[in-house]
């Protein structure tokens, strides 16, 4: 096991009704709030009244920027900052999935930042300097309320980038929140959990126990859950699983003590969302078989780690290691297909005018030469072949 640095910054309250404590959440940092969201969701499912209310009623002062984008623009990021400025802003409520809370992370920070707003987004950094943030989770995903990493994308540029900006100083997770999102859309959400945990438990470290024991629990409550709430949207026990899975699956925890892998499927996809402005979630549950089945063809001495994912996650049996590997990755596959997703990219109108374009951009400065199994450009373009 490898050495590792736990500092995780945010203060959860999950459960019912927690959207009580949002007041006191937010007062000790002012009463000046820019209220961030994304489409007509919040306000559909009367979440944005509720929040309203109790803003009202607490005597804040709000400031909205509405219609952030599933893919957050850097268009947003700089109307955000704007208004922050324009408006003397003390505090950030994101109300909304993964794309709000990564866009208000990058107007936090960006509110304090000396130079161009796309540079910051562009840039490898560290936490930055930034206001706070409070944010009432509505989709079970990205982990964005648990960390201090956001996206941001450029369609000018096709570029779709993260960076490390802020930690939320408190998230609001309330399962119901999550009752009406549409079939798509926990399902996409859920492949993108399961990503966030294969991109660090498909490393070369063998022995980081606990961690690979937590990665493969939040993996197989995924598989349990996903089913019952696709089926039954209001499942409390169903929903709230997913959450806390998205918040366990991108907090870093489960890569403790692990050889970094340099997110490979994430790399790409983000190429595939630059591009084509496609929802994550589903680029992952495309790409992911595709890359698992290509690394074990590349070097097959990888195997191990593949049969234990069989054996833990799945429940499957054999001495055949290799057979045990295929089955395991069928079965993912079959999962993200059963769930209702499009399993390859002629479904979504891509074709391969610019696969080495994105492969050259997602294996800059040779980001996978040190991953679970090291990919070339040329790797990666057959990757994305192997998607059509």
């Amino acid at each position: 096991m490898l050495d590792f640095i736990h500092n995780i910054q945010t203060k959860v309250y999950f459960g019912k009704d927690v959207i009580s404590h949002l007041d006191e959440s937010l007062r000790p940092f002012g009463t000046r709030v820019l209220l961030t969201y994304g489409g007509g969701s919040v306000k559909r499912s009367g979440l944005y009244d509720k929040v309203m209310t109790i803003l009202k009623d607490g005597g804040f002062t709000v400031t909205e920027l509405g219609g952030i984008d599933p893919n957050p623009r850097i268009e947003s990021v700089r109307e955000g900052v704007r208004l922050c400025k324009e408006n003397d802003i003390d505090v950030i409520l994101a109300v909304g999935g993964g794309s709000t809370i990564d866009c208000s992370k990058a107007i936090a920070t960006g509110v304090y930042y000396e130079g161009d707003l796309w540079e910051m987004c562009a840039t490898k950094h560290g936490v930055l300097k930034a206001l706070p943030l409070v944010d009432i989770l509505t989709l079970s995903a990205t982990g964005s309320e648990f960390d201090a990493a956001a996206v941001i994308s450029n369609m000018e540029t096709n570029e779709k980038l993260g960076s490390t900006y802020t930690y939320p100083n408190v998230s609001l997770c309330d399962p119901q929140n999550t009752f009406t999102v549409p079939k798509n859309q926990t399902a996409a959400g859920t492949a993108d959990i399961m990503s966030h945990i294969f991109e660090g438990y498909f490393s070369q470290t063998n022995d980081s126990d606990l961690f690979d024991g937590i990665a493969e629990t939040v993996l197989r409550s995924c598989i349990k859950n996903l089913p019952i709430a696709l089926a039954e949207p209001d499942n409390y026990s169903a929903r709230a699983n997913l959450m806390a899975n998205s918040s366990m699956a991108c907090s870093g925890m489960p890569e403790y003590g692990k050889q970094k892998t340099g997110w490979p499927c994430h790399a790409m996809e983000h190429e595939l969302s630059a591009y084509y402005d496609i929802t994550h979630g589903v680029g992952l549950a495309i790409l992911t078989p595709r890359w698992m089945r290509y690394i074990l063809k590349k070097d097959p001495s990888c195997v191990w780690r593949f049969a234990q994912f069989a054996r833990n996650v799945w429940g499957l049996e054999g001495d055949d290691e290799m057979a045990l590997a295929n089955a395991a990755i069928d079965r993912t596959e079959e999962f993200f297909k059963e769930s209702g997703l499009p399993m390859n990219l002629t479904e979504l109108g891509i074709d391969d005018t610019h696969f080495e374009a994105m492969a050259a951009h997602a294996n800059a400065n040779g980001r996978f030469a040190l991953g679970f199994v090291p990919l070339t450009n040329e790797d990666i373009v057959e990757i994305f072949k192997a998607s059509l």
